[in-house]
C-alpha cells in the first residue's frame, strides 16, 4: 500500500486573506474545503490576465501559489472523503 504525501507548500500568496480564505461545505455528509469567493475572484482575475498575456512576474508567482494551495486542498479533501468512505 502506497502512502500519499500532501503537496509541499513553499509560500502563500501575499493577497491570500488571513481570515476567510477557505470555506467548509458539506457534500454527501462529508466536509469539503473550498477557496472562499474572494479568493476565487482573485484567481479568476489572474486567469483572465493570463489569457491576455498581461501577467507581471509577481502575478505569475501569485497564481503559482494559488495552484499549490488548490493541490493541497484537493489532497485534504480526497483524504477526508476516503476516510469517510472507509467507515
Amino acid at each position: 500500500m502506497s502512502v500519499l504525501l500532501p503537496p509541499h507548500l513553499q509560500t502563500l500568496p501575499a493577497s491570500l486573506p488571513v481570515e476567510g480564505a477557505v470555506n467548509i461545505v458539506v457534500e454527501e455528509g462529508i466536509p469539503i474545503f473550498r477557496a472562499s469567493q474572494i479568493v476565487q475572484q482573485r484567481i479568476e482575475a489572474l486567469l483572465d490576465k493570463q489569457v491576455d498575456n498581461s501577467l507581471s512576474s509577481e502575478e505569475v508567482a501569485e497564481l503559482d501559489r494559488y495552484e499549490e494551495i488548490d493541490d493541497y486542498l484537493s489532497f485534504v479533501n480526497r483524504t477526508i472523503r476516503n476516510l469517510y468512505l472507509k467507515r
